[in-house]
């Protein structure tokens, strides 16, 4: 009876164990196939912010390398090719605030997006016209809404002020309401407008219907019905990230250059 019950037991155990080596090994070697699926997400977004069109004939690698990788310094507006020893297709700026040492907190008063911290050094993606202009700028953002903070790229004219794109890649916003962010005609409604009015980042998400005799509709995005709270996350990111603890800085010094 004894040495029937240790069979049985060892026989469940060698069950128990066979199977947790199957689910260890298929959850690595799928790891770095979920990693990459979820970068192409990413470079996807990127891409459609850019205006370049998904080729069949490609991977979503060599499509993206059309488009030049910058680290820059939040501090000082400079863009740089090297940060550390981090290669920049590798760097992770979200995974950066979470290191002191890549990062800073934000100060209470000026943290209106309610990112906590900020890294040091982002990365921002060009597209250079056959003359090596800078054709647009392709900018991360993030900032919380209702739910959640909402993780998405910005995309800018080389004027440094007209929107030419904007797509969020994740975000908990409630599905109908805040998440219409992901609407495709209401990503539409952002190209041409205008992000500063004279040296003040001006552009909001509004309530209601922006009109057409309205003489600030260039500043001014339709709001989401039933996501205020949303809408204004949305403002309060724009706020942010194109004022001088952003990209405002390095806007003025792309500016000066050209």
């Amino acid at each position: 009876m004894n040495e029937s019950v240790l069979k049985t037991i060892g026989v469940a155990f060698s069950v128990c164990l066979v199977c947790s080596l199957i689910v260890s090994i298929s959850a690595v070697s799928l790891r770095d196939l979920q990693n990459e699926n979820k970068l192409n997400d990413r470079r996807i977004k990127v891409l459609e912010d850019a205006d370049i069109k998904i080729e069949k004939d490609q991977t979503i690698a060599e499509q993206f390398s059309k488009l030049e990788q910058k680290f820059v310094d939040f501090d000082t507006g400079q863009l740089m090719d090297e940060y550390k020893n981090f290669k920049i297709d590798d760097y992770d700026p979200i995974i950066a605030t979470k290191d002191k040492n890549l990062s800073s907190k934000v100060p209470q008063s000026d943290d209106i997006a309610i990112i906590k911290n900020r890294e040091n050094v982002g990365k921002i993606f060009i597209l250079r016209d056959d003359k090596g202009n800078i054709d647009k700028l392709i900018l991360p953002i993030r900032g919380y809404g209702l739910w959640g903070t909402l993780f998405g790229y910005i995309a800018i004219e080389g004027d440094f002020n007209t929107v030419s794109g904007i797509t969020y890649y994740e975000h908990k916003e409630t599905p109908g309401l805040g998440a219409e962010v992901d609407n495709e005609d209401w990503r539409k409604s952002w190209i041409g407008k205008k992000i500063y009015q004279g040296d003040e980042v001006t552009l909001s998400v509004i309530k209601g219907k922006v009109s057409n005799d309205d003489p600030s509709k260039l500043y001014k995005i339709d709001g989401l019905s039933g996501a205020t709270i949303t809408g204004r996350g949305v403002t309060n990111m724009i706020s942010y990230w194109f004022g001088n603890s952003g990209y405002g800085k390095l806007l003025e010094e792309l500016d000066y250059e050209s």
